[in-house]
């Protein structure tokens, strides 16, 4: 496979949007910002294929010639993720449905039913007439497929996806009796006798059954992998080492990335942090999530170099703001950075979402400015590229499991896996501990402390994974509403939290959901702590209690734990308490674990690390709107600005350094 030699700087470039007379001052810009990567061909279907029987590259070829000659690479992609208007026409059934019946429209993207015949032959065909004409292109860098699986399209309710669905059934249950098995299908004279009785669990009565919601979301994000993988393994045919991938959407509800990450080269996102967030947690968590899908290092794919435009109020990015954030996605791992898009559009729904080029074309504007700046600092990394991140914590990540807890008929909806899972990172970020995400298949003896917070689908196989790790002297920690069902979404029984019951060394009698925007206290070693959404009755079973509730029925009973489990410890959380004293229990875990960040600086400045074998890449950011300066403890080499920077460090407001040891 052909490897990545420089840091790979641009954006999606989309020139048949502009007359030929803006390409050559696209050229000449891009080389002031240092651009040396564009994404190509995304939305180009229409343009390719006026009709069925007719291919036209004309224009495909025009501009692949010309980032040739002006030694830029081109990623280039398949051109599926919009079909033209005719396909429609033609083929009105290849075109979704949604959940109340109604067949959606052209005239938009993404307007495809995932197991349409007719799409995926079209897009079949049109992958290999591209592949087959650039496949030895002197531009071609790297092959992108569709893109943005699953963003407006994560689920069709038409009659093809309903037949497929009983296809995908039978391959998965054999039987229609194990089927009734997993789904518990006797509540409710749910019971089946043939697969065809099986409908898709679209508008119902009341509740849906379950698992088979949870089924029908697996089967829909296999659908459309089944679609990358066709469209992959056609232009495998032409292109044995050249990179095939697409861009995913990080914390994306509708595509299990983990398995979506397995049949890609490498992986890419999508990141459009808020600027009105100070900041933007979520899509920092999503960083380290999309490096974990293959613990390699991503490509940031897309991201806004100001303003987007469909937001409700779409703020921009201040001054030194998307650097900043730009160099974050580099601290956790990427080898890459791109922006939606290169020249802002003239027309068109997002005429309004900022490019590299603003509408102006002024090369003085600060957006622009920004931009070849950053192009121009980030040649400078090239010995990045291919470094790793070393991380001693793990943060267990399921999309099956986030299926699963958002169902309905739940104890509390306020319970939901991004708000838990944040409520950990932004601590761990805060505290400068660097964290992988790992799925429940993959070894965890690599980590010194692995959390599991909202854990509410597990398997028998990741509880006893998790009871080993913590044998052999592993730290864990669990949260309220975890271990309870089994990835046919039944109860574990015995007793919550089922599955880590014994691990943890408690047993939860009953849940007791707090009334939204209710406020009760845990008594704490480091005082009464306020907490929100969760109590519940928690019995000791060789664990030792760490906190109390004070309020109710429940005063006075267990809400945090500890359980030493052969020769590590297990933690167990049950309740949702405040950030100060979620902030003190993971320092109480992190120094159980032996784990310390690499430099002490002050709050609100960021410290991770990459390493590429004897060499060690610390990055500092500074979140703050104020300069700090701090102590670093020796003499370092800093490659941004190719200086040398001894004991103490100044870092001013929203800035960023790099130092290699």
């Amino acid at each position: 496979m052909r490897e990545q030699q420089n840091f790979y700087y641009g954006g999606d470039y989309n020139p048949e949007q502009w007359d030929e007379s803006v390409w050559l001052e696209d050229m000449r810009l891009m080389k002031k910002a240092g651009v040396n990567y564009v994404s190509v061909n995304i939305f180009s279907w229409a343009k390719l294929q006026p009709n069925e029987e007719t291919y036209d590259f004309t224009t495909l070829d025009r501009i692949m010639n010309m980032l040739a000659e002006n030694g830029i690479g081109a990623d280039l992609a398949t051109g599926t993720a919009a079909p033209p208007a005719w396909i429609a026409r033609k083929y009105p059934d290849s075109l979704p449905v949604d959940a109340d019946g109604v067949r959606l429209l052209p005239g938009s993207r993404q307007h495809y039913c995932p197991n349409s015949e007719d799409y995926a032959r079209l897009a079949g065909a049109l992958t290999r007439k591209v592949a087959e004409r650039y496949h030895d292109h002197p531009a071609l860098v790297m092959w992108h497929i569709n893109n943005e699986y699953g963003c407006h399209i994560g689920e069709c309710y038409c009659g093809k996806c309903q037949t497929e669905f009983q296809v995908w059934l039978k391959g998965k249950y054999e039987t229609v009796e194990q089927l009734n098995v997993s789904w518990s299908t006797d509540f409710w004279s749910q019971r089946y006798y043939e697969w065809e009785e099986i409908f898709l669990p679209g508008k119902t009565p009341t509740y849906a059954n379950p698992n088979q919601q949870v089924d029908f979301k697996r089967f829909m994000s296999d659908s459309l992998l089944d679609l990358y993988k066709m469209e992959r393994d056609i232009i495998r045919e032409f292109s044995a080492d050249t990179p095939i991938m697409t861009n995913l959407m990080g914390l994306h509800k509708p595509i299990d990335g983990f398995k979506w990450g397995a049949e890609m080269d490498l992986v890419s996102w999508d990141a459009y942090p808020d600027p009105y967030d100070e900041i933007p947690y979520a899509q920092f968590m999503a960083h380290d999530l999309t490096r974990s899908l293959k613990k390699k290092p991503f490509l940031l794919m897309e991201q806004a170099a100001s303003a987007v435009n469909w937001r409700s109020q779409n703020g921009a990015k201040t001054p030194g703001i998307m650097r900043l954030w730009s160099y974050e996605s580099v601290a956790h791992g990427a080898d890459g950075i791109m922006f939606f898009q290169w020249r802002a559009s003239q027309g068109g729904a997002e005429k309004f979402h900022s490019g590299m080029v603003p509408h102006s074309g002024d090369e003085e504007s600060r957006n622009f400015k920004e931009v070849a700046e950053l192009g121009q600092e980030l040649k400078r990394l090239d010995e990045l590229v291919g470094s790793e991140f070393d991380a001693q914590v793990a943060i267990v990540f399921d999309w099956e499991n986030w299926w699963a807890l958002e169902l309905d008929s739940k104890p509390s909806d306020l319970v939901t896996y991004m708000r838990q899972l944040l409520a950990y990172y932004k601590v761990l970020h805060r505290l400068n501990v660097r964290v992988d995400f790992v799925h429940p298949n993959e070894d965890l003896s690599g980590y010194k402390l692995v959390f599991a917070p909202a854990s509410y689908q597990v398997s028998r196989e990741f509880a006893d994974k998790v009871a080993s790790y913590v044998e052999q002297g592993g730290h864990f920690v669990a949260n309220f509403f975890s271990g309870i069902v089994d990835e046919n979404e039944r109860v574990y029984l015995g007793g919550y939290p089922g599955a880590y019951r014994d691990v943890l060394g408690v047993y939860v009698e009953e849940f007791a959901p707090m009334k939204r925007g209710t406020t009760h206290q845990i008594q704490t070693a480091y005082g009464d702590v306020d907490i929100a959404v969760w109590e519940e009755v928690i019995h000791l079973r060789g664990a030792k209690a760490i906190a109390s509730f004070k309020d109710g029925y429940v005063a006075g009973m267990p809400a945090v734990t500890v359980n030493q489990h052969g020769a590590g410890t297990a933690y167990y959380v049950g309740t949702q308490p405040d950030t100060a004293y979620l902030e003190q229990l993971l320092r109480d875990c992190l120094d159980a674990a032996d784990i310390t960040p690499p430099f002490a600086v002050p709050a609100g400045v960021e410290v991770t690390a990459r390493q590429k074998g004897e060499t060690t890449y610390y990055f500092f950011l500074n979140h703050t709107d104020k300069t700090q300066i701090f102590d670093i403890g020796g003499t370092f080499a800093e490659l941004i600005n190719s200086e040398n920077i001894s004991n103490f460090m100044t870092l001013p407001a929203h800035d960023v350094k790099i130092l290699k040891k």
